[in-house]
């Protein structure tokens, strides 16, 4: 009382905090102060209410989801994790999820360029429903398992990958280093394993580059496995190192990149576009901002981006841009069809969410949701389809050819122009 004796104004600011926080409460147990579990749904809840892309929730009754969850008994802590899975399944969008603390931390510790699992790379191919192994990371414990490329995951501790998912899979086999994870796999030749392996720490060596020789030229291979904190400073490099060879052209291999940092993403395509549209994102308040790249490059040759079903979110963007840029010819299989951004939200247990803020279209206004990016040209699904860039793979093959058109057609033109 004295302090709202001596300040009227501080007394007024007291008052309206307590009617906005008894308006938000509403629809809360009235008889008993919020436990500690309702208090961390209730703060999902607000969350969501506070950064989802689509501010009317299209319909679904969002208030509504918010009093059912707390009328209902949360004893534990697990039954709360429950209770914020359930209030958004509603909104009917996979990408907008909850994230106990062990998954809070393997995602973000994935944007940062290492996991702690069993460095299995994991994939959907197109027109397929069951989850494969695309790779295995170099020096993880899948790789000195002789784990083969094209591998089905059936099961992970017992859990039905039908259950799971893909996102699911890969949130059961990451885990604490030192621990041990079992699961089921149907090798390509149709012969089940049973394995149980030691999780660790495995670098994601998110950025891998090489120089190719093919018919009298020299290209160079730029593979970008997905785009975390450190990815753009390795694209620098690695652009660096690659033009120092004396490349003609360059083959940016962005195949089962599923996405990571956007801002990631659109540093790697400012190397690469001069004062160019990048890519145009609208908000939660309907704000169509476009991004543009900076005045300059750090490489401005003749360029082939290799693409795949396994192409996600922050990776179609920059392919996306490139192509509609005309910057570079886009090849191999339609994208996945991400035109969704999430951003990562921690809350006060160590758990989190993922939570869907913004959509985004490429510079010629394609929306890719569900669509994709079509390839200028279009190539034969191949087993050999993988990231690494194997002396095998046909797609490196073809790309160095595209290359090699591009680098006549630029002669040509250089000759057309010497004579007028």
């Amino acid at each position: 009382m004295e302090l709202w004796a001596q300040c009227g104004v501080g007394r007024l600011r007291i008052c309206l905090f307590i009617l906005i926080l008894a308006g938000f409460l509403w629809g809360a147990p009235a008889t008993q102060a919020l436990s500690e579990d309702q208090q961390l749904v209730l703060e999902a809840w607000s969350l969501v209410n506070q950064s989802y892309v689509d501010p009317e929730f299209e319909g679904i009754p969002w208030r509504r989801l918010r009093q059912e969850a707390l009328e209902q008994p949360i004893p534990s802590r697990e039954r709360a994790y429950e209770a914020i899975e359930t209030m958004l399944v509603p909104l009917g969008d996979p990408f907008t999820r909850f994230l106990r603390p062990e998954q809070f931390k393997a995602l973000t510790d994935s944007t940062a360029g290492s996991i702690s699992g069993v460095g299995l790379q994991l994939g959907i191919n197109e027109g397929e429903t069951v989850v494969r192994v695309l790779s295995s990371l170099e020096g993880s414990p899948a790789a000195a398992a002789g784990i083969q490329p094209g591998s089905v995951v059936l099961a992970v501790e017992g859990n039905s990958v039908e259950d799971l998912g893909l996102e699911g899979v890969s949130a059961a086999l990451r885990g604490p280093s030192g621990t041990i994870v079992d699961f089921d796999l149907e090798a390509p030749d149709g012969g089940r394993q049973s394995l149980s392996l030691k999780r660790r720490t495995v670098d994601l060596r998110p950025v891998r580059s090489r120089r190719l020789r093919e018919d009298g030229h020299t290209y160079g291979l730029l593979q970008v496995r997905q785009f975390t904190t450190k990815a753009p400073e390795l694209v620098g490099t690695a652009l660096t190192e690659l033009q120092n060879k004396c490349i003609e052209g360059l083959i940016l291999d962005l195949r089962n990149n599923p996405g990571g940092l956007v801002n990631s993403g659109l540093t790697v395509g400012d190397a690469l576009l001069d004062a160019q549209p990048l890519v145009s994102i609208r908000d939660r308040n309907g704000i169509l901002d476009t991004i543009t790249t900076n005045a300059g490059t750090l490489y401005d040759g003749p360029m082939v981006v290799l693409v795949n079903s396994g192409t996600a979110s922050a990776s179609e963007i920059l392919a996306g841009a490139l192509q509609d840029n005309q910057r570079a010819e886009v090849m191999g299989r339609p994208t996945f069809g991400k035109g969704l951004i999430q951003t990562l939200i921690p809350l006060n247990d160590g758990s989190g969410l993922a939570v869907t803020v913004a959509r985004y279209v490429t510079p010629g206004g394609q929306d890719i949701q569900s669509t994709g990016i079509m390839p200028n040209q279009v190539l034969a699904a191949s087993t050999q389809e993988m990231p690494e860039g194997d002396s095998q793979d046909p797609w490196l093959g073809r790309a160095m050819v595209a290359l090699q058109n591009q680098l006549h057609r630029h002669e040509k033109h250089i000759e057309r122009t010497a004579m007028t």
